[in-house]
């Protein structure tokens, strides 16, 4: 019986020029310009899942972009894993900060991916870790070894929230009732310290706009007269931090969980270079909220940034006006317990009690999620530690991410099973960033260790 690494090495080139290829595809869910892009993807899924060998593969309309549902059901009495992941990408911008068009894909090597890694938008969120879980497949059903039953679904609103998604899950739970749901859109800490994400941050996505004047005005005219909504919205924005990095929104931290001391030490043991993090990212000093190292900032307390500014006259030259409007984008990544809703509430109502006379604040609320942790004590972490285990050579560490899965919350809600993170992207991969890439070894071995999940799972499943 073949075994899972003579395979990848017998398709290692189909593998990668198969990912090539779907990442060739602009399916950024994000910009309607892109709509024929993203359905086309969508069909590129459908297809691999057929070849894959799901006896079952639809694409499933919704009110947004479609979800691509595929299954193998080999016998009902046994368990059924739940297959989750996005098929649409963030916008590339900037693009001049690329080193290669983000959609032309180039594989290079560097320092930390030595046998070459895939340079493309999508490349590790998530198109090429969700791809891992197709060509797992593969290997299972070619060779007569999948265990259990499968069942795909695969979206393409992940990037701006999943609204379609909550829409399809509520109204499908028979069909995709499961016994565990995995996921690969997380990370771990590093190709020889593999690790397990059990917590991931919840998200309250907002814009705000400021208006002034009922139109652009002479800076030399009005002058020191009128209020400037960049002035006052960058005033605004310094007040939602206090001196120690704290968030000032009344009630923000009501419901935060404050990790007790010796959780906090278990965190610790995690491998990290706070030198090493600082050059990777051209910093000389990390900054964050007082009395929490960077670790824990990142992963188990909440934040507030500004993802975007603008207003005014940014063209060529100089054009002296006062301008009418200012706008930001805010995003706040929350811990378990806050809820997303909540903190949109109080946000708005804070920042809106704290503008001054002159001007007229709205805040738009774009979408959120709820954070979630994995219980390490589970049937499936303690199935996807015994696969890493397996393909790595040791233990993996727990780990709690500072991003944000949205519906994850959702699935337990819903379909009432836990969901399993099973990442094999690393920190320096640059998501959301220019030059995204991801790890030829990491894309393998995750085609590596998947199957083994599955096997663990199902073993340890009828032992229980």
């Amino acid at each position: 019986m073949q075994n899972t690494t003579s395979y990848i090495a017998s398709h290692k080139q189909r593998f990668v020029d198969e990912l090539l290829e779907l990442l060739k595809i602009p399916s950024i869910s994000a910009d309607p310009a892109y709509k024929k892009d993203v359905i086309k993807t969508a069909t590129v899924i459908q297809q691999s899942l057929v070849d894959a060998g799901c006896d079952t593969v639809e694409i499933c309309e919704t009110p947004g972009y479609p979800i691509v549902y595929g299954e193998k059901i080999i016998d009902p009495q046994l368990p059924t894993v739940l297959v989750y992941g996005h098929y649409d990408v963030q916008p590339p911008d900037p693009i001049e900060l690329w080193d290669n068009p983000p959609f032309e894909p180039i594989i290079k090597k560097t320092t930390l991916h030595p046998e070459g890694a895939i340079f493309a938008r999508g490349a590790c969120d998530d198109k090429g870790q969700m791809y891992m879980h197709i060509k797992a497949l593969e290997f299972m059903t070619k060779t007569g070894q999948l265990p259990c039953n499968v069942k795909f679904m695969i979206e393409g609103e992940e990037e701006v929230g999943s609204k379609s998604l909550s829409w399809f899950v509520c109204q499908n739970q028979e069909k995709l009732a499961n016994d565990v749901i995995l996921i690969s859109d997380t990370g771990m800490i590093a190709n020889d310290i593999p690790s397990i994400t059990t917590g991931i941050r919840g998200l309250s996505y907002v814009e705000v706009a400021v208006t002034g004047p009922n139109r652009d005005l002479h800076s030399g005219l009005y002058g020191g007269a009128v209020a400037n909504p960049i002035n006052i919205l960058t005033k605004m924005i310094a007040k939602l931090h206090d001196d120690d990095n704290k968030i000032t929104i009344p009630g923000f931290y009501d419901k935060v969980e404050n990790l007790n001391p010796a959780e906090r030490a278990e965190m610790a043991r995690a491998p990290f270079s706070l030198e090493d993090y600082q050059k990777s990212i051209g910093i000389d000093a990390v900054y964050g909220e007082k009395g929490y190292t960077t670790n824990e900032r990142n992963a188990i307390r909440p934040t507030l940034d500004v993802n975007g500014i603008w207003g005014g006259y940014i063209g060529e030259g100089a054009k002296t006006v006062i301008p009418s409007k200012a706008y930001a984008k805010i995003s706040m990544r929350l811990v378990p317990n806050q809820d997303w809703e909540e903190i949109t509430t109080l946000f708005t109502k804070h920042f809106e009690s704290i503008a001054p006379k002159g001007v007229r604040v709205q805040v738009t609320p774009h979408h959120g999620g709820q954070g979630y942790v994995t219980p390490i004590d589970s049937i499936g972490y303690q199935a996807a530690s015994k696969a890493y285990e397996t393909s790595f050579g040791k233990k993996p560490i727990p780990q709690r991410s500072g991003g944000s899965i949205p519906i994850v919350a959702l699935f337990e809600k819903e379909l009432k099973s836990k969901t399993i993170l099973m990442g094999f992207g690393l920190d320096s991969d640059a998501i959301h960033s220019p030059n995204e890439h991801f790890g030829i070894w990491n894309y393998l071995k995750g085609i590596e260790t998947i199957p083994l999940f599955y096997t663990n799972f199902t073993a340890l499943k009828q032992d229980n």
